[in-house]
This record gives C-alpha cells, structure tokens and sequence, in this order.
C-alpha cells in the first residue's frame, strides 16, 4: 500500500537482511590467515608447526594440553582442504566458548564489539544475575545509540530515528560470554559495519571529552563530540556500565576479512571509564537534554485517538505518522477548525498532514504550534484500510469527535 501525500516523500521501507547460524562454513570458503587470525584473537596459542606451512594452535587455558588444530598459513600447501576440514570439525566439536566465536567470525565475517565490567565475582566466579542484566543492559543501549547516529547527528534522539535503528540491531549476533562480567557482540561487517564505526568513534571522542571536562572544567567538548556520535543516549549507556563497577571496558576488533575502515584505528586498547567519570557522564546527558533544539515538521499521519472536554473548542490528537518525521507517533492540540477537519478525514478514510515544531521535551513526541490541517489523497488499497480500521473502531470516533467523554 502506497500513500501520495500532496508533498514530500514518504519514508521508505528497507528489507533487513538477517545473519543466519547454518554450521560452519565449507573448507573451500575459509582464508587460512583470517582463520589464523581469529584463533590468535580469541586466546589461542600457536604452539609450533611447520614454519611457511602450517601451524599446531591449541585454545586458551590448556597449556598446550587437549585438542589441537592444525591450521595451513595458505593455500599453497598441498593438504590445506583437508587440514581446514579437520579444524572446522573440531572447532564445531570443541566445548570451549572462544571455538565458537572462531566459527561465528567465519561464517559471518563480523566486526567484534566486547564489554567488561569489573565488578566482585560471586561463589566459584559465578555471577549474579543483576550483573549480567546490568551488562547486557549497558551494551543494548550502546549500540542502540551508535545505530541512531548512524542516521543522524544529535546531542539527544528521544524518539526519532528509533526504529531504523533498532532494525540495524537484528543483525548484531551475541557471543557466548567467558564470565559473568563480560560480553561480546558481532556485527556483521556486509549490513551492519557503520555501527561499529561509529561506537568506535564515539568511545574516543567521549573520552576525550570527560578528560578534557576533568582536566578544565569546561563542557565544550561534549559539543564536538557530537559529530562523533555522542549523545545523551550513549552517555546513558556508558553509566549503567559503569555503575556499580569498578570500571568498565569497551573494545573493537575488526573482522579480518574486510580490513580496518577508513578513518578508523588497529590493535588499539580498549576504551576505559571509571566511576569517577559518572558526574562528568551525568552531567553531559542533561546538557544534551537541555540543548537539543526543537524542529519544524510538516507531518502526515493518520489520526488514532482524538479528545476533548466539550462539544466544542481545542481538542488533543494522536496520529500515527507516515512520513515527515522519524518519530513513530505524536500528539498534538488543534484548535476547533483544525479539530473538525482532522474528525472528518478519519471518517472518510484519509490521513491529514499538520505543520508545527516537534518538541525535544518529551522525547520529540509532541508537536506544539500545531496548524494548518489538511487531508491527504491516498490510494484506494490503503483508503479501503483506513475504513477498515475506524469501522473497528467507529464508536471510539464517533464519542471522540462529538465532543463526549
């Protein structure tokens, strides 16, 4: 169904694609150096083999004892499909958590984003289960906010741009955590690389802000940063990490089969915040809240609910909106006129379009100035659904528009 509003372009609607878990990849479709890079990322040890051909690797914490992989350094060697072949099966095989991490980095080449919290272990290293919430937490909402700024820049979104962004999320694939105090995401580098850019820009550029803040006094930085991806939204995130930590860690690794993006660093050490950057971390989200202007918007949408006091006057509305702003719904007062006209298009099965100024408090959803209400022609599938929808609903409508509540 296509809506012609009188102008503008509608939203339009991107197919995600979805990473899929089908076993490991095909010994034929694994690069020997991104597999032997892999196995170095995750803690394995290359222990011996034959130089120029290939190398013995056993996993983290065996001492060179238990399973082993043998792993060709290229294809050039005679045996590589078989040796590939054996190590993919016994990687599939292997209990230790890093074997399939190896495997997800394989079959979907991934950038690999890891979070650490040092917080106090429980009996036997087990964790509570507050703090893998709190992790899990902390790392959702990092990634939320660099897949916001992966649509625009903003010192705060509210609720703009949020489900694009959430849809850029279906693709992150969670790796199987170590501990209870970290946790590692893969971000598969064909739908899903910009993200990872920009939580690798915005860590830094955070960073340097509060150094900057502690070291000065001044906030200012927090203005720049805002070009990197820093947000309220990103500071949020950065504080429920680290609070109730000793620290928080935040690293990227780039997937070996794409290389390191432009403009973007290699082997470099994690990203660190203290408690001790709470207040500075606080104290910039509430800048970004406050400073965030409001925008002009001329919306349409179709109207959801409608109420007002009496027979006649100001009447408040929702809408639902199709397009001239990122926002999924909004709310606005219309005066008697605008209010009738808004009525009367929903009976007859027609969106309306309104100009305002969207409003940062509240989170960008509620327009204020509201005005200048019109219908908007649509198609008759869609024309056909909106009738449908408010026949379902006709004696909401009919109290809403009459005045009786």
């Amino acid at each position: 169904m296509t809506h012609r509003p009188l102008e503008g372009t509608l939203r339009p609607v991107r197919p995600h694609p979805e990473a899929q878990w089908e076993g490991p990849p095909a010994p034929g479709e694994v690069d020997p150096a991104v597999l032997g890079a892999l196995l170095r990322r995750h803690g394995w040890q290359r222990r011996g083999g034959a130089p120029g051909r290939y190398g013995r690797w056993t996993p983290p914490g065996q001492g060179g004892a238990g399973t082993s992989l043998l792993v060709p350094e290229s294809r050039a060697f005679p045996d590589s499909d078989d040796l590939l072949s054996e190590a993919l099966v016994a990687l599939a095989r292997s209990g230790t958590p890093s074997a399939r991490e190896v495997l997800v980095g394989l079959t979907v080449p991934s950038d690999e984003i890891r979070w650490w919290r040092d917080v106090p272990s429980g009996p036997a290293g087990a964790a509570p289960w507050s703090v893998q919430e709190q992790l899990r937490s902390g790392a959702r909402q990092m990634l939320l906010a660099c897949a916001l700024a992966t649509r625009a820049r903003a010192g705060y979104y509210g609720a703009r741009h949020r489900r694009s962004a959430a849809a850029l999320l279906e693709s992150v694939l969670v790796g199987s955590a170590a501990e209870g105090g970290s946790l590692t995401a893969f971000v598969p580098v064909a739908v899903a690389r910009p993200l990872a850019v920009r939580l690798h820009q915005a860590l830094y550029a955070a960073r340097e802000a509060i150094d900057y803040q502690r070291a000065t006094g001044g906030m200012d930085a927090f203005d720049g940063a805002v070009e990197a991806g820093v947000s309220r939204e990103l500071t949020e995130a950065l504080i429920i990490l680290v609070r109730g930590a000793e620290g928080a860690r935040i690293a990227v690794d780039w997937a070996p089969a794409a290389g390191v993006p432009e403009d973007c660093a290699a082997g470099v050490e994690p990203v660190e915040f203290s408690p001790g950057d709470l207040p500075v971390l606080r104290e910039a989200g509430a800048r970004y809240l406050r400073e965030e202007p409001s925008v002009p918007v001329r919306i349409t949408g179709t109207v959801e609910r409608m109420r007002r006091s009496g027979p006649r006057g100001e009447g408040a509305v929702r809408l639902r909106v199709i397009a001239g702003a990122e926002v999924p719904h909004v709310r606005l007062t219309l005066d008697e006129e605008d209010y009738r006209i808004a009525g009367q298009a929903h009976l007859v099965g027609l969106p309306v379009r309104v100009h305002g100024r969207l409003e940062s408090r509240g989170g960008f959803r509620r327009i204020t100035g509201a005005g200048g209400v019109v219908p908007v022609q649509v198609d008759e599938a869609e024309r056909d659904r909106l009738m449908k929808s408010l026949q379902e609903n006709l004696d909401f409508f009919e109290e809403a528009c009459t005045g009786e509540d």
